[in-house]
């Protein structure tokens, strides 16, 4: 992972570039805790060699999870990172498209970065929650 501070000021914004092999979840996940970035959002471009994505089952309450394992380009990608019980959590949607062009897309749950990963990140001076919602179960921003 290669990082570049591109603004300093009250709102911070980053380059960051994954490369290929590394898991992008989990990676956008340490740098947000290295770089105390606690309400921060993000867009990104780039390809994986596997990707998981998930789609929310409201009637059980958890993800379906969707493997896709080929070479698909990330065609879009946005997310954000808040806390939860004092953990610096993301939350990221993308939209894959395969070589025969059709598209898939949900939460982004894992993903095989290969070649690259270009992510945009601003963080704001202040801070963003998620508490978990009785109705669904999911941790949801507190606003």
């Amino acid at each position: 992972m290669k990082i570049r501070q591109l603004n300093g000021g009250p709102e911070r914004s980053f380059a960051v570039v994954l490369d290929s092999g590394e898991e992008a979840v989990s990676s956008l996940l340490s740098f947000a805790r290295d770089h105390q970035v606690e309400a921060g959002r993000l867009t990104a471009l780039g390809a994986f060699r596997q990707v998981t994505l998930g789609w929310f089952d409201l009637a059980r309450k958890d993800y379906r999870r969707i493997r896709i394992d080929e070479q698909v380009e990330l065609l879009s990608m946005v997310g954000d990172f808040a806390t939860a019980e004092g953990e610096i959590r993301f939350h990221g949607h993308v939209v894959v498209g395969k070589s025969d062009g059709t598209a898939h897309g949900g939460h982004l749950l894992e993903a095989a970065v290969r070649p690259t990963l270009e992510v945009m990140v601003v963080d704001s001076p202040d801070h963003l929650r998620r508490e978990p919602d009785r109705q669904t179960g999911l941790a949801l921003l507190s606003v």
